[in-house]
């Protein structure tokens, strides 16, 4: 999903805002999303495709990963080359799959398997003469491991989603929508910031209730995702009175662009059938992969496909947690690998579920109830680590909650701090990572790190770290370090669309002549015999620009160019500034 053609209203206000968010909350209550017109392009299935279109198995593998760079290029500060490891095991059966390529020999798949109750519910008109449809079907004929693969990643999934559709009655043709919108890559996200199974743009998500936090991001939540994605399409369905095709249309392109395109139609005497709406050429498309896959599904064997068995029992259990837990200690309560964890619980951005829930985990069936024991007997206090850290000089709840993997409202939180005002010499708790970093290679940071580094590599220019200071756009900071946009958002982990938040970091390869004028002070870098350290101010009473100057040993206009002052204008007290010290000079 990645082209958006969003309501004019709403993109006026976007250009005014500059830097500015929404909030997703007001705009969700401003446009009702069954009318948006918002145009989706799916973010896995094409590139599964071309994948499985590389000849040799390693020249598949190359394919993958460089497929995965476009489809991870706009990840909110996570998914991408940390998530190598895991993805090899996404793309390798899981228990109740039977690979092919390992056992030649013919098995006879358990009947009735998984398979057979997806059949079951089928419902849409699979018999339309389309030639949209026998496009997609000529192409799945020529490339038979797409489906293998399609069916080893959703087959921790695809259980629990068909359950959801027999609840509610539903087509179970929609079960198969997960390959067309991400190719049952949990972890897929678009260039138009669309995340997870269901991809979910982050006002449409909210719109739903999936919320999106520092610590989680529901829209890659199996079990929240796929519960809006079907409330989703039920309203959708309504809207155009049970049509469950147009319903698609309308998921991909928005129930205004639908709506647009019949009422053209009815103005012209014309049906306003799916099949005869002039509707994006995405979209047109975007069924019939969809009618094209459940064809093969119901009939594999008329298309020369033999689709792997798949059990008919739930790959995992939903455990309640009751409060946070750091994700390396569930895996190791439950005995399975933490990428198997990460699998299950994509929703999680970092090293721990998150403090304000949900607190449950998705654990394999056979792990569940040793990881239900095994939780009720450890220590409160061993459900995360602790870290005691004394409050120095400079320190701001922000800055340490950076050192640490958190946030500051966590530490407000478990420290009962009535402000973000801290002391010299205070004492906090930190909850922190049990494991080293390494460790949660498909966290939020890790992930952004390595594709900051693999970037580097492949970017050429000068590394330029960079603050992001008030005003500045993704489009002003490309034009003066001579690089894409695209580019830009890419080795940030974000999208083009994503807004800049002051005091963010960014990471560029520039390719200015001045790039090496333009790189901001590093966080922590050595200086002949001293030691240069970022620290976060907040100005106090009677301040001035030279008394901050001369207490810090900095020069005013360094101040000034850090935090993009205007040396004429009054501080106010209560202002952040952010200062690069010499720890060895300053107070």
């Amino acid at each position: 999903m990645t082209h958006r053609h969003l309501p004019t209203l709403i993109l006026i206000g976007a250009l005014i805002s500059g830097c500015q968010s929404f909030s997703s909350k007001e705009q969700a209550a401003k446009e009702d999303v069954l009318d948006s017109e918002t145009l989706t392009v799916a973010a896995g299935d094409e590139g599964l495709k071309e994948a499985v279109e590389s000849g040799s198995e390693s020249q598949q593998q190359e394919a993958i990963k460089a497929t995965r760079t476009k489809l991870d290029d706009a990840i909110e500060p996570s998914m991408k080359e940390a998530a190598e490891n895991a993805r090899e095991k996404l793309d390798t059966p899981a228990d109740g799959v039977a690979e092919s390529e390992a056992n030649p020999e013919p098995k006879t798949p358990p009947d009735p398997d998984l398979w057979v109750r997806l059949r079951a519910g089928f419902k849409l008109d699979h018999d339309v003469d389309e030639r949209r449809i026998t496009s997609q079907l000529n192409w799945y004929k020529r490339h038979p491991r797409y489906i293998d693969r399609v069916a080893e990643r959703g087959s921790r999934y695809l259980f629990h989603i068909l359950n959801e559709a027999e609840k509610r009655n539903l087509p179970t043709e929609l079960v198969l929508l997960p390959v067309v919108e991400s190719a049952f890559d949990p972890f897929a996200y678009s260039h138009g910031r669309a995340a997870g199974l269901w991809q979910f743009i982050p006002s449409t998500g909210k719109y739903f209730g999936l919320t999106q936090s520092w610590w989680h991001d529901e829209r890659r939540d199996v079990i929240a995702a796929t519960d809006a994605a079907f409330n989703y399409l039920e309203r959708l369905a309504n809207r155009f009175d049970g049509d469950y095709m147009l319903a698609l249309a309308a998921y991909n392109s928005g129930g205004g662009t639908v709506s647009s395109a019949m009422r053209k139609n009815r103005k012209r005497n014309q049906p306003t059938d799916f099949w005869s709406l002039d509707l994006p050429r995405e979209t047109r498309h975007y069924a019939p992969k969809l009618i094209a896959l459940a064809r093969i599904f119901a009939d594999p064997e008329k298309y020369g496909i033999e689709l792997p068995p798949l059990k008919d029992e739930p790959y995992f259990e939903v455990v309640d947690t009751g409060s946070q837990l750091d994700l390396a200690q569930a895996a190791k309560l439950a005995n399975v690998d933490i990428d198997e964890i990460y699998l299950l619980n994509p929703s999680f951005n970092r090293w721990a579920t998150s403090p304000d829930g949900p607190h449950r985990l998705l654990i394999p069936k056979e792990n569940a109830e040793t990881f239900r024991t095994a939780l009720a007997e450890i220590a409160p206090s061993e459900r995360v680590s602790w870290h005691s850290y004394e409050v120095s000089s400079g320190d701001t709840l922000g800055s340490i909650a950076l050192r640490y993997g958190t946030t500051p409202s966590v530490i407000q939180q478990v420290n009962k701090l009535n402000s973000h005002i801290i002391r010299i010499g205070q004492r906090l708790m930190i909850p922190s990572a049990s494991q080293d970093a390494d460790t949660y290679s498909l966290s939020a940071s890790e992930r952004l790190s390595r594709k900051q580094d693999n970037a580097g590599k492949r970017a050429g220019g000068k590394r330029v770290d960079y603050t992001v200071r008030s005003g500045d756009t993704f489009w002003d900071i490309a034009r003066e370090h001579k690089i894409g946009v695209r580019e830009l958002a890419s080795w940030n982990g974000m999208a083009p669309g994503d807004p800049l938040m002051p005091g963010q970091d960014l990471v560029i390869y520039s390719k200015s002549p001045q790039a090496a004028k333009m790189a901001s002070p590093p966080v922590t870098t050595s200086r002949g015999d001293g030691m240069v350290r970022k620290v976060g101010y907040r100005v106090r009473k009677g301040d001035s620009l030279s008394r901050i100057a001369s207490r810090f040993a900095v020069n005013v206009s360094d101040i000034a160019s850090w935090n993009n002052l205007n040396t004429s204008r009054y501080l106010q007290p209560g202002q952040s500034l952010v200062l690069y010290v010499d720890i060895r000079n300053s107070p």
